[in-house]
């Protein structure tokens, strides 16, 4: 199986596809200067892995978003919901949110809002 990792920057997210154990990992701030370029070879990996039936753990804990990144999260989130209905995949989502990060609880908020499909936990850390 496959790992793919990309280190955390100041601008960009941890990210770890790990298909060997079924989780994804991303972590940190999102604003790079070339969101399309920077998410590519992601999301290029996730439609290949969620076009099929699959079972997987997504940890997100995501401080900031950009509205470009934003809108990729909204991509990768229609791909994982397009996978529950299509393939009967099993993604259970943790997002989680520092308790004094309102916006990020929000943004929790509105995932769960919009991907009924999805089993997504809202998990509070405490500074």
């Amino acid at each position: 199986m496959e790992k793919i990792i990309i280190e955390k920057t100041a601008t960009t997210p941890y990210i770890n596809i790990d298909l060997e154990n079924n989780i994804i990992d991303i972590f940190g701030k999102s604003f790079p200067e070339n969101t399309h370029s920077f998410y590519k070879s992601v999301l290029e990996k996730l439609n290949e892995v969620f076009s099929k039936k699959v079972d997987m753990k997504v940890n997100l804990e995501l401080e900031y978003l950009n509205s470009s990144s934003l809108k990729v999260f909204f991509d990768i989130f229609d791909i994982w919901e397009n996978s529950v209905l299509l393939n009967n995949s099993n993604i259970d989502i943790s997002w989680v949110y520092d308790i004094e990060n309102d916006i990020a609880q929000e943004m929790g908020e509105d995932f769960i809002e919009d991907f009924k499909e999805l089993k997504i936990s809202l998990v509070e850390k405490k500074s």
